[in-house]
């Protein structure tokens, strides 16, 4: 991979860095809230270089689903333009690291089957959902 490029956001920064140095026994919780995340390493679609952003721990089966709702933002996360240009990633969960290759989900039924099991795990995602201008991408991480 490619030179590490941290985010500007402190707190993401803060959340990857305690997370990977501790080898994924610290920082599994996203922002505290008790809630397990993931990081996902990624690559930059303008930069090439590598991205990590932690992310909701959605498991579907042996994959990982990846929700773009930026808390009902306007506008998509960075990260999911990195994923639409290369669809590689490696997926840090916890003490495991999974190299996977993502795919968004486009198809109505299975993104309808996909964003109960999101929900499931993270109420909230509703919320954003109903908040948000915009059609939520989400994205299927599998097993290379």
């Amino acid at each position: 991979m490619s030179e590490y490029i941290p985010t500007p956001v402190k707190w993401v920064r803060d959340q990857v860095e305690l997370y990977e140095s501790s080898g994924g026994t610290q920082g599994t919780e996203l922002l505290d809230t008790g809630l397990p995340c993931i990081i996902v390493t990624h690559t930059g679609n303008k930069t090439g270089g590598t991205r990590k952003t932690p992310l909701m721990r959605v498991k579907d089966g042996n994959g990982y689903v990846l929700v773009g709702s930026q808390g009902g933002a306007p506008k998509n996360p960075v990260w999911v333009y990195n994923l639409r240009a290369n669809a590689d990633v490696e997926i840090r969960d916890k003490t495991e690291v999974f190299k996977m290759r993502v795919r968004e989900v486009e198809d109505d039924g299975e993104r309808d089957r996909v964003w109960a099991i999101c929900v499931e795990a993270f109420p909230p995602y509703e919320e954003y959902k109903n908040k948000a201008p915009r059609k939520i991408p989400v994205f299927i991480a599998e097993p290379v």
